[in-house]
């Protein structure tokens, strides 16, 4: 076994007892007698203390090793009130799993600060860095928040193609690639195939999905490759109901993520829980407002991100976080989105501090007038006839949102760039590692 116990783990029952830890070689300090390993592991990091005289051979091979060497060692564990954990471990023998090449290309706890793109071209180190270990088990811990709470309200988990014949939102920003013999498409959302699934039985559905979006963008909050949580659910009477089950998801999640004390500690961020319900703002008087702030915006506009920015000034201002733009005009949203008379849409927009974090509405179920706004959106409505079928033969009143999950952690974290909640982000101009 290379590893019994976690630095965590280890407890005063292990004290006396042997153990075996293993991780990487954070630091190393050698007083010539005596000298000090830091090693790291995923829960944290323990102090191993060699003595010279003890085991000659043993002390001049881990002591001249180079940091983030990964090793296996096996060990006494004494009590220590003087060192980190309250205990250090005491080598009898060493495996050295991988020798780390010198010299690094990135530090993990030098003061030196390394620029952002460095960073990302050495991301499996910069992972290794505890203020990204803490960012990413938040990131875990919200998501796992998400899944029971979805399922509390007995949506079931489905899994959608990612390789489609057609665009998803009707938007030209699409990826393609070469299907055998024929083109198709990396799906910008599940939306049609979430959406196919309210005619099956299976009324409430979620995902958590890729996006992918060949948007050539190169700002701090798009991605061309991204995650979000997709829900679809059937037998609704509005939009309402959808709002609903979005903002006691988003207060469940941000409440998770309050509850990450260790980690919150290591970014040095606080969360305040919001609260419910959200406020709603109609699209007219927003735009009323931005104007009277001199935006350039008319009606029938979507909103800039300078817009956005704006609003989220007013709404700070008021003390509000979190905020509802509702009934916009039919002519900014996506064909499938339910008409408010001629003129305006029960879609939805979820906004965050100046940010959208996510988008929905109540969907069109009847198959005619489905058709009718494909056309007025100049789509063809034979390049859906496959999600069209979904329509024919009985659909009831349902809706939906996307909740981009790197756009809400920017969010819950104040972060200052969207590629700081991503594994390995993808924008227009990186496509490695």
């Amino acid at each position: 076994m290379l590893r019994s116990r976690y630095s965590k783990d280890i407890t005063a029952s292990d004290f006396n007892t042997q153990v075996t830890v293993a991780g990487w070689m954070e630091e190393t300090r050698n007083l010539g007698s005596i000298a000090f390993v830091i090693l790291r592991d995923r829960k944290g990091t323990l102090q191993l203390t060699l003595l010279k005289k003890k085991i000659p051979e043993l002390f001049d091979q881990l002591t001249g090793l180079p940091r983030e060497s990964v090793v296996s060692v096996v060990g006494l564990c004494k009590p220590n009130d003087k060192v980190r954990n309250g205990y250090e471990v005491l080598p009898e023998s060493v495996t050295v799993l991988s020798v780390a090449e010198t010299p690094l290309p990135l530090g993990i706890v030098d003061k030196v600060e390394a620029d952002f793109d460095t960073r990302l071209d050495n991301r499996v180190l910069d992972l290794r860095k505890p203020e990204q270990q803490a960012l990413f088990t938040i990131r875990d811990a919200v998501l796992d928040e998400a899944d029971g709470f979805l399922r509390s309200e007995h949506f079931l988990e489905v899994h959608t193609p990612k390789i489609i014949a057609s665009s998803s939102e009707g938007g030209t920003e699409m990826f393609t690639l070469q299907y055998f013999d024929r083109p198709a498409f990396l799906a910008q959302s599940p939306q049609l195939y979430k959406q196919s699934l309210m005619a099956t039985g299976l009324d409430r559905v979620f995902e958590i999905a890729w996006y992918f979006r060949a948007e050539e963008h190169n700002t701090r909050r798009h991605l061309n490759e991204s995650t979000a949580v997709d829900i679809e659910m059937a037998f609704i009477d509005s939009e309402e109901d959808v709002m609903s089950i979005l903002e006691r998801l988003v207060q469940a999640m941000w409440k998770r993520a309050g509850e990450c004390t260790k980690e919150l500690d290591v970014l040095k961020k606080t969360v305040t829980v919001p609260s419910v319900p959200f406020l709603r703002l109609r699209y007219d008087d927003v735009v009323r407002d931005l104007q009277a702030r001199k935006s350039p915006i008319v009606w029938g506009q979507d909103l800039s991100t300078e817009d956005e920015r704006l609003l989220g000034d007013l709404m700070k201002e008021k003390g509000v976080d979190f905020y509802f733009l509702t009934r916009y005009p039919l002519k900014v949203k996506p064909f499938y989105t339910m008409p408010e008379g001629k003129e305006y849409s029960r879609g939805f927009d979820l906004e965050c501090k100046g940010i959208e974090i996510s988008s929905g509405s109540q969907r069109i179920h009847d198959v005619v007038l489905l058709q009718d706004r494909m056309r007025a959106c100049g789509l063809d409505p034979k390049d859906f006839s496959a999600y069209l079928a979904a329509f024919r033969y009985g659909m009831p009143p349902h809706g939906g949102f996307g909740f981009g999950i790197e756009r809400f952690l920017m969010e819950l974290l104040d972060l200052p760039n969207i590629r700081e909640t991503i594994l390995f982000p993808r924008d227009r101009t990186r496509l490695t590692p």
